[in-house]
Order: structure tokens, then C-alpha cells, then sequence
């Protein structure tokens, strides 16, 4: 039998909004424990990575997937930990810090328009890395990376970030709104498929993370009873069966009366053509709508965050790390040096033979012995003497120079990066192969971080373009180091492509000796042989001189003028003004009557005549002198 709803009372309605919403969230709910129990041997791997890094590197990964402690064979065995893992990773992580890519957009064409889009998209990218600290915020996902293999960025739309623009109805603030970028640890991500290698083989995905309970309350407006769960989610709640696992060596607190915070985020299909963001707290439906952001190609609702990985592994989701590869070796590193001051110490130390009953043998153990120390032992029985233990054999420092070597191999951090100048290293020339190798190492790395970086800027464009408005205020830095007030609209931001170049690694006297060279072979000049004045400033920037700007020509300031009168000309007829650089003013203005974006104005022959009329002005005031 078929019932009707419109034939239900509002309260039966309610409540059966109540039943299918409990449904629903129990659903979510179960979903991210099957999630996360099918992943938990990887991370356990990813907190066995941390407590090595960390130095607590006698553990190992439990049959029941915890992080447990390694018992000693004996209990004089020396257990000390020499930990090359922090260091290594330390050196790798300075050297992709110097090689992250700057984000810059190239134009689709040589068009007027598409080239300002392309500078009004790289000025966005560089307002948005300053406000928001996008720098700071990609060493933080690095740190990530490196440790557990992958690391997620989360782009969304704060729209209580930016400037205060006015006041509503109820007197409380509206702010313009700003994108907000955070990095999401691995543990934190959960896919439907293990086995896809990117986002664009999965149809959800899952983030969950442990806030407070008057979190929730003060975000969603739904009270959830808290408890105590742990920063890293996977150890908070141990499986129904199977021991709990143990927080091993790690410095991670519960957060009292907390809660996990579930959003599962749907892709667009037949049935939800703008896909589906539901999110569970204490197995309660808190919100449940379409993905709110535009972020995919083709202006098509997609997943807010990006991967980036430290060594891609092909048929999986999550990336393997460098310490994974380097464990191996820095257990064998500990056993070799512990074992080599084991066999020190009873070099200096000694072991002695006893004959039974000779000495007093409790005595002996407990003081050693002493210099001076009157040794008595029985008459007639055989005195205590020293056993020979020979000397160190050399495979011990043969097979601990090995193991040094090994981390320096599976690393890609040469001696040079590690240490200073090698040894076995002289001349100048080995060592820029040294360096050439480095970075011929961590050019799969680099490569990862180039594309997660670039995803991460077509984000944030797509997102300002979808919430900035059609009067967006922004301050920038001209090319004349003054700083510039813009408004823009945000329908401007088609960006079609996006280029990214490496940082600079020379240093500043190699810049200096390249810039010279470069000069003496004429290749920074133009085709009369002189100096252009970008060219020019540049090399002043370079050598120190920055601050020499006065001395340019105002030529770019007059065509920075001639770019606003021709904004301004599309609404309204302007006269030029008598020390305009006429020139240069009507050479501009010619640029926009044969630009794309003229041919596309619907007012187009309005445009013209007055733009026609305001070049005929420029022309008349040169023609007089003026």
C-alpha cells in the first residue's frame, strides 16, 4: 500500500523528515567505519613513519594493525637511536622548499584581452598568497608529505573573510568574502577506492575530523552529546574483535568532549546533476545540499581538495614516503652502532673469569674493578683474569659507512645537501654534478608539488570567479613598485591556461656574473642595440638598486593613465589632459579598437566614436604643442 504525503499532518511529515534524516546519517556514519577499517594497515604505516622521524624507532606495526614496542633479545642490550631519518628528511624538505613553483597565468593569445586577464589573474593569485599565507601553508603540506607519503589541500570560500563591506538588517557585519585554503593530513581523507590513483577515479570521498562539540553547536545549530576522541582518527576507536591499537611514541592528545565531524562529498550525475556534500556529527544530519563549489573544468561542481603526493605508487590512492624506504636501513644502522659500542664497552669494561668459589663474586659484580682495589680470592684457587676480546673487527665500520651511503642513495640528498663540502669531493665541477643529481632526484617529487600547487590556483580562481561579484576591490603592487587600488569583475577571471615557473636557485652573485653575460652578448638589448627600461629596472633590482626607481621613464605611468581613460570610455566621454603623452596615449587607445574585447562590445559603434573622438582630441592638443 502506498501512502501519500500530502495526506500526513505536518507533524507526521516532521517526523518522518526526523526518521529518513536518523537513516541517512547512520548510513554516513557506518560508511566512514567501513572506510577507515579497510585502510588501517596504511596508516599504521603513516604513524610508524612519525615515530621514526620523531626518534621512537624501536616499534613496529602489531598483526592487529597498532603500533607496539620492540622488546630487547637481552636486558644489557644497548637500545640507542642514531637517527638519520629527521635529518634526511630535514635536507629534502630545504631543497623542494627552494624549488616550489611560483604561480603566474599565461594568456591564451596576444590579444589585449586575454593578456589582461592573464595579469589580472596572476595579481589575484599573488593578493590571495599574502592574505592567506599560501606560502606557510604549502611548507605545512610538505612536512605532510614527506612523512606519510600524501597530503591534501582543502579550497573553499570563507564568507566571513575579507573586508567589511557593509551591515545588514540585524546591524551585524557582511564581509566581501575570501578563498581559505588548509591543509588536510592523510589521516583525515577517506575514498571510496583504494585503488584509483587520483580524485578523478573516485564518485566520493569522505572527511572526517575530530572538533568540538560546541563547534558544531556554533557552525550548524545542532547540540551533539560529546566525548573523548583523539586527533588522529583511526586510533580513537579500535574495531569490534580486535585489540585497541596504541598512540605509540606519538604526542597526540584527545580532545575532551569532542566529536568526528563527517562531510561525504558526492560527484554530479544523472540523478544529482550538482552531486551531493552531506555532513554527520554524533550520528545526526547536519547539512545535506549539493556540492557548493564551481570548481571543475568546465564550470562544473567538483571535490574541494587536491592531492599532493611525495612518490607516487601506481593502483593507489595514497603515495609511499621516502621513510618508508628509508626504515630498513636505520634499523640496521641502529643494530651496527649499538653493537660497535656494545663491543667498546667490553673492551674498556672487560670480562672477567672466575673460578667458582674463588671470589666473592656478588661483590665483584656490584663495585667492578675500582683502581686500587685489593682483589682477595681463595687459596689455592686460580686468580680472576681478564678475557681476551681481541679488537673491533673492521666490518663494522665498513658495513656503517655502507649504511651511510645507503641513506644518501634511497634519499636523493647527496653528502653535499646532507653535510657541507665533501671529502672525496674537490673540484668544482663534481660538485655542481653533485647538485645537478640532487635535483635530478627529486624531480618526481618536485613534479607532484607542481601539479598540486597548480590545481590549487585553478581553484582559487574558479571559486572567485563564482562568489567575488562584479565589484571586487584589490590592492597590488605595480610595476613601478607602488602599491595600486583595482576593482575587477569577477566574470573576467576565463583563464584558459596556467604556467609555473621555479624560484631562482642561483645566488646573488651568480644571478649578477648570468645578468653581465647576458648583457655583453646583447641579448638583453633591442634591435637599435639600447636598453628597454623594463630590462633596465630589472637589472637594477638585481644588483641591489631596487629602490632606483625614480630615476625610470614615465612612460609606463602614461600608459598605466591611458588604460584607465580607456575604462572609462566605455561609459563616458573624457578630455585629455594638456601633459598627457599624446603619442602614447592614442597608441593605447588604438590597441583597444583592435583588441577582441572591442569586436565583442554590443555597443560597439557607440565605442568607437567615442573613442575615435577623444584620439581626435590627443591629436589637435599635439598638433598645438599642448
Amino acid at each position: 500500500m502506498i501512502f501519500d504525503e500530502n495526506y500526513l499532518s505536518e507533524e507526521e511529515k516532521a517526523r518522518e523528515r526526523e526518521r529518513m534524516e536518523a537513516k541517512l546519517a547512520e548510513e554516513i556514519t557506518q560508511e566512514y567505519l567501513r572506510r577507515r577499517e579497510e585502510r588501517r594497515s596504511i596508516e599504521s604505516g603513516w604513524l610508524l613513519n612519525l615515530n621514526f622521524f620523531s626518534g621512537n624507532q624501536y616499534c613496529d606495526v602489531s598483526p592487529f594493525g597498532g603500533i607496539v614496542e620492540e622488546d630487547p633479545m637481552f636486558y644489557w642490550q644497548a637500545r640507542r637511536v642514531f637517527n638519520h631519518i629527521a635529518p634526511t628528511v630535514d635536507s629534502r624538505i630545504a631543497k623542494l622548499e627552494k624549488m616550489k613553483p611560483e604561480l603566474t597565468v599565461r594568456a591564451f593569445s596576444d590579444e589585449d584581452g586575454d593578456i589582461k586577464a592573464a595579469k589580472l589573474a596572476t595579481g589575484i593569485l599573488k593578493y590571495v598568497q599574502e592574505r592567506i599565507g599560501l606560502n606557510d601553508i604549502a611548507s605545512k603540506a610538505l612536512m605532510w608529505s614527506e612523512t606519510c607519503g600524501s597530503v591534501f589541500y582543502k579550497i573553499t570560500w570563507n564568507e566571513k573573510g575579507g573586508r567589511q563591506v557593509a551591515v545588514d538588517g540585524e546591524n551585524q557585519p557582511v564581509y566581501e568574502g575570501e578563498v581559505q585554503v588548509s591543509v588536510v593530513p592523510p589521516f583525515e581523507i577517506f575514498p571510496d577506492r583504494l585503488d584509483a590513483e587520483d580524485f578523478d577515479g573516485l564518485q566520493s570521498v569522505i572527511h572526517a575530523k575530530a572538533v568540538s562539540a560546541q563547534y558544531i553547536e556554533e557552525k550548524f545549530g545542532v547540540t551533539v552529546e560529546g566525548r573523548d576522541v583523539s586527533g588522529i582518527l583511526s586510533y580513537s576507536e579500535p574495531s569490534a574483535g580486535k585489540l585497541p591499537t596504541e598512540k605509540f611514541g606519538m604526542n597526540s592528545t584527545d580532545l575532551k568532549d569532542g566529536e568526528i565531524l563527517i562531510e561525504r562529498y558526492t560527484k554530479p550525475s544523472a540523478e544529482f546533476p550538482e552531486g551531493k556534500l552531506e555532513i554527520v556529527a554524533g550520528k545526526k544530519l547536519l547539512y545535506s545540499g549539493g556540492l557548493p563549489f564551481v570548481n571543475g573544468e568546465r564550470n562544473e561542481r567538483g571535490f574541494p581538495f587536491v592531492k599532493q603526493d611525495c612518490l607516487r605508487l601506481p593502483g593507489a590512492f595514497f603515495a609511499s614516503s621516502v621513510i618508508d624506504r628509508l626504515i630498513p636501513v636505520q634499523r640496521a644502522y641502529n643494530a651496527v652502532r649499538n653493537r660497535k659500542h656494545e663491543f667498546l664497552n667490553r673492551l674498556s669494561m672487560g670480562v672477567m673469569v672466575v673460578e667458582d668459589g674463588a671470589v666473592d663474586t656478588d661483590e665483584l659484580s656490584e663495585e667492578g674493578l675500582l683502581p686500587g682495589k685489593v682483589l682477595v680470592y681463595r687459596q689455592g684457587g686460580k686468580a680472576p683474569e681478564m678475557l681476551d676480546c681481541g679488537s673491533i673487527p673492521s666490518e663494522f665500520k665498513d658495513e656503517e659507512e655502507w649504511l651511510e651511503k645507503e641513506f644518501a642513495l634511497i634519499s636523493g640528498v647527496s653528502e653535499l645537501s646532507q653535510n657541507s663540502t665533501p671529502v672525496r669531493v674537490t673540484s668544482g665541477v663534481g660538485l655542481q654534478l653533485l647538485l645537478s643529481q640532487d635535483d635530478s632526484r627529486l624531480s618526481a617529487t618536485v613534479a607532484c608539488i607542481e601539479r598540486a600547487i597548480k590545481e590549487v590556483g585553478r581553484q582559487i580562481l574558479r571559486l572567485y570567479r563564482q562568489f567575488a561579484g562584479t565589484a571586487r576591490l584589490m590592492t597590488l603592487t605595480g610595476e613601478n613598485q607602488k602599491t595600486q587600488i583595482y576593482y575587477f569583475n569577477a566574470s573576467g577571471l576565463d583563464v584558459n591556461d596556467l604556467q609555473f615557473e621555479s624560484k631562482e636557485t642561483l645566488s646573488p652573485e651568480q644571478k649578477k656574473e648570468t645578468l653581465l653575460k647576458l648583457y655583453e652578448a646583447g641579448l638583453l638589448t633591442d634591435e637599435e642595440g639600447k636598453l628597454t627600461t623594463e630590462n633596465k629596472q630589472r637589472i637594477l633590482e638585481a644588483f641591489g638598486f631596487g629602490s632606483y626607481e625614480n630615476a625610470r621613464d614615465i612612460s609606463a605611468l602614461h600608459i598605466a593613465k591611458a588604460s584607465e581613460e580607456n575604462l572609462e570610455l566605455k561609459h563616458a566621454e573624457i578630455q585629455p589632459d594638456e601633459y598627457d603623452e599624446h603619442a602614447l596615449h592614442v597608441t593605447e587607445h588604438t590597441r583597444f579598437l583592435l583588441s577582441a574585447e572591442f569586436k565583442r562590445a554590443k555597443n560597439r559603434e557607440e565605442l568607437k566614436k567615442r573613442y575615435m573622438a577623444h584620439i581626435q582630441e590627443h591629436k589637435k592638443m599635439q598638433a598645438a604643442g599642448l
